[in-house]
């Protein structure tokens, strides 16, 4: 799963046509933070994640078959 979030974000970013350095900086990130979760790496923070999703335009949207209960339930 880690791996396939890598590819994503590799994907994203080598269309986007920024470095990985280019999107750490647009980030407020270190280079190695990118470079490990394009490569799978299990060590990262939400928090990463999120920056870097914002900036590459991504969203992410949990999925469940409770989901539309729960939507409910918030409202």
């Amino acid at each position: 799963m880690l791996n396939k979030f890598g590819k994503i974000i590799q994907f994203h970013r080598k269309q986007a046509g920024i470095t990985q350095k280019q999107l750490a900086d647009l980030a407020g990130i270190g280079k190695t933070a990118v470079f490990n979760l394009e490569k799978g790496n299990s060590n990262f923070r939400i928090e990463t994640l999120i920056k870097i999703c914002k900036i590459l335009n991504i969203t992410i949207d949990f999925q469940s078959p409770l989901m539309e209960e729960w939507r409910k339930h918030e409202s």
